[in-house]
């Protein structure tokens, strides 16, 4: 029998930390929140949330050392909203850099049908999506709960897309560096699913 995930959430942009614990608990794992640098070297899996803007994530990364830590990382890493975003090279929101550790840029989403888009999508999965165990078990049919005003376009690291004005990354991939846009402690059944595809890679 394996042993239990060591899971860490690096407690920086401001997100709902009670609600994404609440989440992981359902799946079976109590996850720890450290911004401590050799807590997130110990860990089996790492979840970088966030809530509000690049500006203000990205100095409190550094502040802590932690972008450097994050990049060396070999361990599944997952980020959650914002954290996805930070995943990128460079954010239009306050032109700011971001970690570089995928490629491509975040922009502001289109002001219709609305900004920002706020509710339920469901996604739909590209050729690299397909069969990805980070969306094993997720179709069509599956509804996610989004907040937010800026996206990340598709790439070649985009295993799954939505729509809102127009496609954008709703699920990155490439290696251990995971990221989905909108928020898998808000999206009920799927969202559990996610978020224990996560903990089993």
């Amino acid at each position: 029998m394996s042993a239990a995930p060591d899971l860490v959430v690096v407690p920086v942009g401001g997100a709902n930390f009670g609600s994404l614990a609440r989440a992981f608990e359902r799946v079976g794992v109590v996850p720890r929140f450290s911004a401590e640098p050799a807590d997130l070297r110990r860990a089996s899996h790492v979840v970088l949330p966030g809530v509000g803007a690049a500006a203000a994530a990205m100095p409190a990364l550094r502040s802590q050392r932690l972008a450097d830590l994050l990049a060396g990382l070999r361990v599944p890493l997952l980020g959650i909203c914002l954290g996805m975003q930070l995943l990128f090279e460079h954010s239009a929101e306050g032109e700011v850099p971001l970690l570089g550790l995928l490629p491509g840029r975040v922009e502001r989403l289109p002001a219709a049908p609305s900004w920002p888009h706020m509710g339920w999508t469901t996604l739909t999965a590209t050729a690299s999506g397909r069969g990805h165990p980070l969306l094993a078990g997720i179709g069509a049919d599956d509804w996610f709960y989004f907040v937010h005003g800026y996206a990340a376009s598709t790439s070649s690291s985009t295993l799954a897309s939505a729509d809102h004005g127009g496609a954008f990354s709703a699920v990155v991939g490439a290696g251990n560096r995971l990221g989905v846009q909108f928020h898998p402690e808000k999206s009920a059944a799927a969202g559990r699913r996610l978020l224990r595809n996560f903990l089993d890679l």
